[in-house]
């Protein structure tokens, strides 16, 4: 059986995500989303996704694009302040949320991949996180129509934790700077943030690389992901607009201010 990995194109790395599939997505705010495979799902255009990612991009990119067309029903997050069609569908019922302390996310999907499926934890505890009630989905009325439940706690060392569960998804799709064919993976600096975790939480992995060598070029102490979590690698070019790399808000002065 051949360990080559790479597909054609990113159509057909999506080929298979159907209707009602659930997700997990790399990166961290804008920085290392699989972008161009995002875009393929929009234009496969299947519905109902429940995704799993750190945040929920912005209006007009990352997955802002396929919640702006209505592709996603769910989404479990730590961040989503970046996003007003989030907050518009949210606030009317139209898509569940669960939010969920951004260091326990990373680990619920490390967790999933590794095959645990929970652990205990101290963030959250003494929270509306551990005692349910949090608003996942609300009515058309304002009401809240799916709850929170209320997470099991124990005590260790003193302390009280509580059990969080381990994610896994039927997909994976993640960004890396530089793949081989049999799927091993490097990252670049912060788009390093989750996009390992999300690879291993997914039973498919999709990785679109930035730049695509042979087995063996990549040294070992520079895999940040072994190829064993994934399955499927496409090759992005710099050129290919869906691969653009934004920041959520520019925050720098105009050059002549910074000589001042």
């Amino acid at each position: 059986m051949s360990r080559d990995k790479v597909v054609a194109d990113a159509a057909d790395a999506v080929a298979d995500v159907e209707r009602g599939a659930s997700l997990a997505v790399g990166g961290f705010g804008l920085c290392g989303i699989p972008s161009v495979l995002i875009h393929a799902l929009l234009e496969r255009g299947a519905g109902e996704l429940r995704v799993v990612s750190n945040n929920c991009g912005v209006d007009d990119w990352g997955l802002g694009l396929l919640l702006r067309e209505g592709l996603i029903s769910r989404m479990t997050s730590s961040y989503v302040g970046e996003n007003k069609e989030f907050a518009r569908q949210y606030l009317q019922g139209e898509l569940e949320v669960e939010l969920v302390p951004q260091g326990t996310l990373a680990e619920r999907l490390r967790a999933g991949g590794s095959g645990i499926p929970a652990f205990y934890t101290p963030a959250g505890a003494g929270t509306m996180i551990a005692e349910g009630g949090l608003a996942w989905r609300h009515g058309t009325d304002g009401s809240v129509a799916v709850a929170s439940p209320p997470k099991e706690s124990r005590t260790f060392g003193g302390r009280e934790h509580i059990l969080e569960e381990g994610i896994t998804t039927d997909f994976a799709l993640v960004r890396a700077a530089v793949g081989d064919r049999h799927g091993n993976l490097r990252f670049d600096s912060s788009a390093r943030n989750f996009n390992p975790q999300a690879a291993m939480a997914g039973r498919i992995t999709v990785a679109e690389v930035e730049e695509l060598v042979e087995p063996g070029e990549l040294a070992p102490d520079d895999v940040h992901l072994p190829g064993i979590f994934v399955q499927r690698v496409v090759l992005v070019g710099s050129a290919d607009p869906r691969a653009e790399k934004r920041v959520e808000r520019r925050t720098v002065r105009p050059a002549h201010e910074g000589n001042r």
